[in-house]
């Protein structure tokens, strides 16, 4: 019988999919993997798909036929471990090697976003002068070498939603607060707006502002979120469940039980249909940006 999943579903579907990628990088089939594990290949795909939880000492085993670096190893045992939790909080910080980040790993195989920001510009649609700005305010310590780095980083990431293939919807409410503040100072907030009104031309990328005028609304409650929905299958069921982001001060929680995602999808359809229209929003991105323009 399977093995019965256990816990959130989020890290077994990002330990998998870092798993799968560990056995291309090896050039193993799952064939060949199977036998090398002296498993099924049924349960390579199981575990793959994150339709199972692992222990942290089959992880470690995996990752030395597939010949993973120490340090990804180490990581993937932990992930592994957290696969047994009901409800897990994932911090960020020096533990978390390089290239191992489990929302961008989740917002890449996302087939749509739905997001409120209060207080910024999302990092998705940020120019890099906007991200330094922050970066500057936010991280003094960074040299600028540092600074130059993370920049280029977003840049990578931002192709997402301009790529060729498949890229995913993302719809999108500011705050008003967020397109009055001026970061980085006039002109970079006045680029920062304008390039807003150009990416909300794209086909798959809606922006709406929540104005001030129109009162209170459930984003009050919920803080910043991201809804991930991801691709269903055949017979139009989810094949991964959607999945709630929220980032703290400390750290990240991942909401995936039905009734967490229930609430913020109807808080998300409240706070969207009480925005201005994607039109009119577009409209007072560039009236805005002509008036920080203005001396």
């Amino acid at each position: 019988m399977p093995d019965a999943p256990t816990g959130s579903t989020v890290p077994r579907r990002q330990l998998g999919r870092y798993l799968r990628q560990l056995r291309t990088d090896a050039r193993m089939t799952v064939k060949a993997a199977a036998e090398a594990l002296e498993w099924s290949e049924a349960k390579i795909w199981r575990i793959e798909t994150g339709n199972t939880g692992l222990r942290s000492l089959d992880v470690e085993t995996i990752c030395r036929v597939y010949g993973a670096p120490d340090h990804m190893r180490l990581a993937l045992m932990g992930l592994a471990r957290e696969t047994k939790s009901k409800g897990w909080w994932h911090a960020y910080g020096d533990v978390i090697p390089e290239g191992f980040d489990l929302y961008i790993g989740l917002e890449e195989a996302a087939v749509s976003l739905e997001q409120y920001s209060p207080e910024l510009i999302p990092g998705l649609l940020q120019t890099p002068d906007y991200y330094r700005a922050l970066l500057k305010r936010n991280r003094p310590g960074l040299q600028p070498d540092e600074i130059e780095r993370k920049v280029a980083l977003r840049k990578q990431r931002q192709v997402l939603i301009t790529r060729v293939t498949s890229p995913p919807t993302l719809r999108l409410v500011l705050n008003e607060a967020v397109i009055r503040r001026p970061v980085g100072g006039t002109e970079v907030m006045a680029d920062q707006l304008n390039r807003l009104a150009e990416l909300s031309e794209l086909p798959n990328v809606y922006v709406r502002v929540a104005p001030f005028d129109r009162g209170a609304h459930p984003g009050f409650d919920t803080g910043p979120f991201i809804i991930l929905g991801f691709h269903t299958s055949g017979d139009g069921h989810d094949h991964e469940p959607p999945t709630v982001y929220v980032q703290g001060y400390t750290g990240a929680l991942y909401l995936d039980k039905a009734h967490e995602v229930a609430q913020y999808s109807g808080a998300f359809k409240n706070i969207w249909e009480d925005a201005l229209s994607e039109a009119d929003s577009t409209d007072l991105f560039r009236q805005t940006a002509r008036e920080m323009h203005e001396p």
